[in-house]
């Protein structure tokens, strides 16, 4: 399961991908249009923005806005930004490599192969998952209500 801090990134992210071209949203609006407390909300943000993902401006007229067209920023990279590894074993991940301490040789550990499959075709899904994907998907999924 996801954390709740990188639910509320995505969150922020796909607001903030639909009004792209709007200019900088202020943190207030984000925050009450997606129920996100503001004070978890901020330190997301400025996550985002270490991760290069958002920049921000201050004073009027100030507030985030993406860095990346949402095409570029896809749900592999944000759950690792938040959550680490994608994946069930050390031993599979793909910058947080750990060898397992049991694992008596990688090479031939069925276990190991299984999940380095599931850990792939996660990793794929996650990212074909992007902004744009995610819009595309919900505005899909209003059409046919």
């Amino acid at each position: 399961m996801i954390s709740k801090k990188t639910k509320y990134a995505i969150n922020a992210l796909v607001f903030l991908a639909k009004r792209t071209g709007e200019g900088p949203i202020v943190i207030s609006e984000i925050a009450e249009k997606e129920h996100i407390p503001r004070k978890f909300l901020e330190s997301i943000l400025l996550n985002l923005k270490k991760a290069g993902l958002l920049a921000s401006k201050k004073g009027k007229g100030g507030g985030y806005y993406l860095l990346q067209d949402p095409e570029e920023i896809n749900l592999a990279d944000i759950m690792r930004l938040f959550d680490g590894p994608i994946a069930f074993l050390p031993c599979v991940t793909y910058k947080y490599y750990e060898r397992c301490e049991e694992c008596k040789d990688e090479e031939t550990c069925g276990i190991r192969d299984v999940f380095f499959e599931v850990k792939q075709k996660t990793v794929e899904l996650l990212k074909q998952a992007n902004l744009s994907e995610i819009i595309k998907r919900e505005s899909s999924l209003i059409a046919d209500l």
